[in-house]
């Protein structure tokens, strides 16, 4: 067994699986506290967090086993221990399921290349009649897939991009104007990333996702900090405080229905609470379209 994990990428462009199981496990070890984990403290660590044995002692594994583990040697593993280093761990939901995607990643058949992802027409056409909804569907590796009329005015007009720059991951550390448009722009951040960690643990050998690590690495020093805490989220529900360019400040909760003939792509809706000044700017934005990003002095894709 090496000492050390692999390189973070493979010779085929795809993210390395080993060392990527490496540096979670290892990040979330590097967060415990002997305190957190009814553990006594004797006093200085060389590293934070538990120790090897510490967690192996928790999980009930020798320390043999999960050093291997933790070297990136997930194979034979079985879901019971992962699901007692998951606890050792106090991992998430999200987290568990990145755990065992890494350690026991299932074998896809063999696929010829795709052209993209499609989006079904009728789901293009439940796109164009929600008109007082900001709706979009987003697909793998964050890419924005499809959209409506209204998401175009709270977000900005992406049919002016090309097709490579529709991606939220780009959009939110690369397009200075989102963080305008995000007041909490920190946490916007922070979940992207950790929504792309939950697409590289699924699709390791994605070379698209690999070339969209790379390029954000390069181009930002903040998506490179946010990268190497392997910290890891689910798209879910929410609320996010916003602020455009026309109509100003708004609250927004938004919801994430994954559709059911292809989990990799999900509708995402923004709604505002009726009776608020949120709603009413939502029905401000309504009226002007599309063309909203554009009347105004500043535009969120400008």
């Amino acid at each position: 067994m090496d000492e050390h994990p692999e390189s973070a990428r493979t010779a085929g462009g795809g993210l390395d699986r080993r060392a990527e199981l490496s540096e979670f496990l290892r990040t979330r070890r590097a967060r415990l506290k002997p305190q957190d984990v009814g553990l006594p403290d004797f006093g200085r660590r060389r590293v934070p967090g538990l120790r090897r044995e510490e967690l192996a002692q928790l999980a009930g594994v020798s320390v043999a086993y999960y050093t291997r583990l933790e070297q990136g040697n997930g194979r034979n593993v079985s879901a019971e221990v992962l699901d007692a280093i998951a606890r050792a761990l106090r991992l998430s939901d999200a987290e568990h399921a990145h755990l065992t995607h890494l350690a026991k990643p299932k074998q896809h058949k063999k696929k010829p290349p795709a052209r993209g992802q499609q989006v079904r027409p009728a789901l293009r056409h439940l796109l164009d009649s929600i008109d007082s909804v900001p709706a979009y569907i987003v697909g793998r590796r964050s890419d924005v897939l499809a959209w409506n009329r209204m998401a175009a005015a709270l977000f900005g007009d992406w049919a002016e991009l090309p097709p490579a720059e529709r991606n939220w991951a780009r959009l939110v550390f690369l397009r200075p104007e989102y963080r305008d448009l995000f007041v909490e722009w920190d946490q916007k951040a922070k979940d992207m990333v950790g929504y792309l960690r939950m697409d590289a643990g699924c699709h390791p050998d994605d070379p698209g996702l690999s070339a969209l690590v790379g390029e954000l690495s390069v181009k930002s020093e903040e998506f490179r900090r946010l990268w190497a805490a392997h910290d890891v989220k689910e798209k879910s529900y929410g609320v996010k405080r916003m602020r455009h360019p026309l109509v100003g400040d708004l609250t927004l909760s938004f919801e994430t229905f994954r559709l059911v003939d292809d989990a990799e792509q999900s509708l995402i809706t923004y709604h505002a609470e009726p009776g608020t000044p949120s709603a009413e700017a939502l029905r401000l934005l309504a009226s002007w379209g599309a063309d909203a990003t554009r009347a105004g002095a500043q535009s969120p894709t400008r």
